[in-house]
Formats: structure tokens, C-alpha cells, sequence
């Protein structure tokens, strides 16, 4: 057995299992061998179970990227009858493979919804659509990456716009674009264009406006992911001419996923908007971009709803809220004397390495029915206690995105020029936290590290 530092204290074992450890003491840990055999034949299972779910979900969106290999029905079937599937699940499945193709009606726990799949844009459909057009995409950052080269692969008329011999200039060009091509500096990308993927950063949107509108003349469609910068134009000073149509397709998930999903055969759920139609057709040019980037399913929105709960989230159980939660968890254990290994083992390892996922393939009340009767009564009488809480900070948070006061928070600290500097001091300040060394040195010790 070896010894590893966690958050300032050894700690003693041989590997780091997915849940709790046992023969805990104050400062040195003997992590047990029989229970992380035990949860890596659960962790088997349940990996076995969601690779049957992803096989189903892939054949039932049919991908019309290039170079993907389909799967068919036949086996996705097959799959999804095996042992580790819940006969739940697989009565799902069924009534998902008799619904017809292209837009459908779902019922969202008894709201119901126009969902639109991709089904209904063959590659051949899509690239008649747009073959008349120029995708001009400026910005190369993480959704321009992703969108452009899924784009691309699709067959369609792509071009980038960046600053010439810039970071995203030579990454652009280590991607395989082509300068004088399908890669120029961004008004020649935005003339050449007949779609205007507007996908720079908030705070480059901004700045660069002035810049860009007068290019946006009448015959041209806006494009954007994020509905920021439009819907808060007082702070943003985007306010998009009155000629043109101006849509959203918004992935749910980074630019790397949209990429990631893509060459999967599957695609990533977004969402879509219209912010203006003039010629009457922009919600259907909407619908077969959000296809031609990589979306599987799309819902339709409006660019205020889209990035009002794009802000709540972020700042709330995505990121801000959930960070909360975690720093205040382990500073209590730590207050009355477990140590590093266990205080984030409790709070962060097992939740996103075994609790979360589970939520996230089967639900809530899964999860609950899965755990003891001792875990089970405690977590649902105390969740009621935490929603009563939390819920008036969730109030004043939404009140704050959209009111633009975190918009303009955000314009302000973006403007800063430390803004880099201040950023990285924040980071550095994370890093450095104990819970987040404990996590480097619990991560370390993790079966597939090892």
C-alpha cells in the first residue's frame, strides 16, 4: 500500500473506489478492497445499461452526417432488450420508435410541445436547401469550432471570418481551413456571406458592432447561439437592422459535445428562435441550420427565454449555485474533524461519479428508490428544507438576469483591461482551495488512473 497527499494530509490505500470508503479515521484512510470490487461490478452495470440506451437513442435519430456509420433498428432492439435495461425504459423506447418523422407534439409533464428532429432533413434535403448559400462563421472559439466543422462535414458552403494571424487564425488553420479558401479575416468572410453566424464571445459581439451591421445588408440572415447580446442591446448596443431575418440555433452543451455528438451519429438537443422574420421563411431556415450544425432534436424558444434561462442556469445549479453547495458541505465536515479524503469523497466524488449520472439516465425518483431506507428518508425530507431555502435566492437570481444587472456586471468586468489577469487570479484562488487540491489527489487515485 502507498501513501497519498489529500488536501494537506496522507492518506493511506490502494486504489479510490466510486463511492464511500470505509475504516475511515481522523487523518489516514485504508480505502477497502472488497467494497471497490463491489462498486466497480455496479459501475459495469450500470455503464452496460447506458451503452443499451445510447445504442437505442442513436438509432432512433439516424444521423445524416457523412463518414458516421448508421445503426440500425435491428440492433438497437437487440440492445435494449438485454437484462440491464429497466422494462421502464424499454416501454419508452417503444412508444418513441412508432412516432412519425419530423416535427412531433411531446408531452412534457402535461405541457406539450412542438419538438422538431432531424429526421425530417436528409443530407440530401439540407444540402439542396442551402445551395445557394455561403455560411460565413465568425469567431473560432468552442461553439464556432464545433458548428464550423460539422458544417463542413455535412458538405455545406462553410467559410470562417477571424483576425488574420491570430490564435484562432492558426487553429483555424490547423483544422484543415484553407486562408483565401474558406478561411479571411472577417469582413471579407461577412461579405462573402449570405448566413451570418455571429458566434464571437458576448463581449466581442459588442465591441465588434459597429464594425459589422453596416455589412448586414437586406438578402442576409443573422445567426446567432446566444440570445445575449440582441435581447440586452441597451447594455450590448447590438440592435440588428430591420431588413433582415435574424435566428438562434443554441446547443445545449459546449462545442466540443456538439462535435463530440456528431461524429458519434447522434447530435446534441438545442434549441431555436426567431428574433425577426422578414422574409417569412426564417423559423424554417432556423430549424435546418440547428440540423446542419449537428442538432438531433430542437425546441423552439425565443431568444428571451433562451438566454434568460441560459444566465439563471449558469448561475445557479450548473455552475455557481452547485460550487456553492460543494464549498459549504466540505467546510463543515472539515469544521468537525473529517478529513480532506472524506469530506470530498462525501461531497463531490461520489455525487458526480456515481450519484449524478444515475440521476441523469433514470431520474430522481430512481435514485431514491435505489438507495437505503436510512439515505432515502433523510435525502427527501431534507431536500424540502433546501428547496425552502434556496428557493427565494433563485428568485432574486432571475430577477437579476433579467433586469440586466448580470449583464451588465458582465459587460463591466469584460471591459476591464486586467480583465485576464484579474480572471486567472480567480482561477489560481480555486485551484488552491482545499477541496479542489483534496479533488486533484482523489482524482489521481481513481481505477482508471491506475
Amino acid at each position: 500500500m502507498g501513501w497519498a497527499e489529500i488536501g494537506g494530509c496522507l492518506v493511506r490505500g490502494q486504489e479510490m473506489c466510486l463511492g464511500k470508503t470505509r475504516n475511515l479515521c481522523s487523518r489516514r484512510t485504508h480505502l477497502s478492497i472488497h467494497l471497490y470490487i463491489t462498486l466497480r461490478s455496479i459501475n459495469r452495470i450500470v455503464m452496460a445499461s447506458q451503452r443499451s440506451s445510447r445504442a437505442l437513442r442513436v438509432a432512433l435519430r439516424q444521423a445524416s452526417a457523412p463518414r458516421v456509420q448508421q445503426r440500425t433498428f435491428v440492433s438497437a432492439v437487440n440492445a435494449a432488450s438485454r437484462p440491464s435495461v429497466q422494462p421502464a425504459q424499454k416501454a419508452i423506447a417503444s412508444s418513441f420508435v412508432q412516432q412519425t418523422r419530423g416535427a412531433k407534439t411531446v408531452d412534457f409533464a402535461g405541457d406539450k410541445e412542438k419538438v422538431y428532429e432531424r429526421n425530417d432533413w436528409p443530407h440530401d434535403k439540407l444540402l439542396d436547401y442551402f445551395k445557394n448559400d455561403t455560411l460565413a462563421l465568425i469567431g473560432y472559439g468552442s461553439q464556432g469550432h464545433g458548428q464550423g466543422l460539422n458544417l463542413r462535414d455535412n458538405g455545406l458552403n462553410v467559410i470562417v471570418g477571424v483576425r488574420k494571424d491570430g490564435a484562432s487564425w492558426k487553429e483555424a488553420i490547423q483544422d484543415g481551413w484553407v486562408p483565401g479558401k474558406n478561411l479571411f479575416e472577417v469582413d471579407e468572410a461577412i461579405q462573402k456571406g449570405s448566413i451570418i453566424m455571429n458566434l464571437l464571445s458576448d463581449a466581442a459581439q459588442s465591441e465588434t458592432w459597429p464594425r459589422i451591421k453596416p455589412m448586414l445588408t437586406k438578402g442576409k440572415t443573422l445567426y446567432f447561439s446566444h440570445g445575449f447580446s440582441p435581447v440586452f442591446k441597451d447594455q450590448t448596443k447590438v440592435d440588428v437592422p430591420n431588413d433582415i431575418d435574424v435566428i438562434l440555433v443554441a446547443p445545449k452543451g459546449s462545442g466540443r459535445t456538439v462535435r463530440t455528438l456528431f461524429r458519434e451519429g447522434r447530435g446534441i438537443n438545442s434549441s431555436f428562435a426567431v428574433f425577426q422574420d422578414v422574409t417569412g421563411k426564417a423559423e424554417e431556415r432556423a430549424v435546418a441550420m440547428g440540423v446542419a450544425v449537428g442538432s438531433g432534436y430542437l425546441y423552439k424558444t425565443t431568444f428571451e427565454k433562451e438566454v434568460y434561462s441560459d444566465l439563471y442556469g449558469e448561475r445557479g445549479c450548473l455552475m455557481g449555485g452547485i460550487h456553492g453547495m460543494f464549498l459549504a458541505q466540505y467546510e463543515v465536515l472539515r469544521e468537525n474533524g473529517h478529513s480532506p479524503s472524506e469530506a470530498f469523497n462525501e461531497t463531490v466524488e461520489e455525487a458526480t461519479q456515481s450519484l449524478y449520472p444515475l440521476i441523469g439516465q433514470n431520474g430522481m425518483d430512481y435514485m431514491y428508490a435505489a438507495c437505503s431506507t436510512t439515505a432515502r428518508r433523510g435525502a427527501i425530507d431534507w431536500s424540502k428544507r433546501f428547496k425552502d431555502s434556496l428557493k427565494p435566492v433563485f428568485e432574486d437570481l432571475y430577477e437579476s438576469v433579467r433586469s440586466g444587472k448580470e449583464t451588465q456586471r458582465t459587460m463591466e468586468y469584460a471591459s476591464r483591461p486586467d480583465y485576464r489577469q484579474a480572471f486567472e487570479k480567480e482561477m489560481e484562488e480555486i485551484r488552491n482551495m482545499e477541496i479542489w487540491r483534496a479533488g486533484k489527489a482523489v482524482r489521481s487515485l481513481r481505477p482508471e488512473n491506475n
